[in-house]
């Protein structure tokens, strides 16, 4: 890969985060999240896994580091890497399915495991993943995972996501209301102790975050 010698501005693709964009880019995600164009954004999004289609991140010059090594030797350098963590919470009839055995099939990589008592699944995987599909029940259940594609949760298309992920069936999920968004939120917002008013209001906004990030 070309050593990247002036800044640059990537526009944001369904599936971007800033992990993805700096494990391709060769930085720290660190260091993209905390670049200073980058302040506005951050204060906005308040989540480097969580972008949306549109947003522009700056994207700093790679930083040479130069060593001076005996010529007469073999030398070994290794470029430390920052993996990322997939969380999952898995539910059966609003339980937690606890101690099930799943597969985890994320780009090339295979991943065997076993969901721990309160139904959760926690791998590191590469932060630039972009997804692939969760085996459960010896293979008969099969489930689409996207990584990235979650937007965030002020925007209807990130609200549509989340309920639609908790199993209020909202149906597309692009930025534009319907009559069945509105009965998927009147029916979250029920089973929330919230006012069903059939409006994403602030409250419903956080109790829909703190149950899916």
């Amino acid at each position: 890969m070309p050593v990247q010698i002036n800044e640059v501005v990537i526009t944001v693709n369904p599936g971007d985060s800033i992990p993805s964009i700096a494990e391709d880019a060769g930085h720290f995600w660190e260091t993209i999240w905390n670049h200073p164009p980058n302040t506005e954004l951050k204060n906005k999004r308040k989540n480097p896994n969580i972008l949306a289609p549109g947003d522009e991140v700056t994207v700093p010059p790679i930083r040479v580091k130069d060593y001076s090594c005996g010529t007469d030797q073999r030398h070994s350098f290794k470029r430390r890497g920052v993996p990322a963590k997939l969380k999952m919470q898995l539910f059966l009839m609003g339980e937690p399915r606890a101690n099930e055995p799943y597969t985890l099939i994320l780009d090339d990589e295979v991943i065997h495991g076993t969901t721990d008592g309160d139904g959760n699944v926690e791998h590191y995987i590469k932060p630039n993943a972009k997804g692939g599909v969760l085996k459960l029940n010896g293979g008969k259940e099969e489930y689409p995972v996207r990584i990235g594609h979650l937007n965030p949760v002020d925007t209807t298309s990130g609200v549509k996501q989340r309920l639609n992920n908790l199993g209020y069936n909202c149906g597309d999920e692009s930025d534009g209301e319907s009559d069945q968004f509105k009965e998927a939120v009147i029916q979250f917002q029920g089973d929330q102790k919230l006012k069903p008013t059939g409006e994403v209001d602030d409250a419903t906004r956080a109790k829909l975050e703190s149950l899916h990030k």
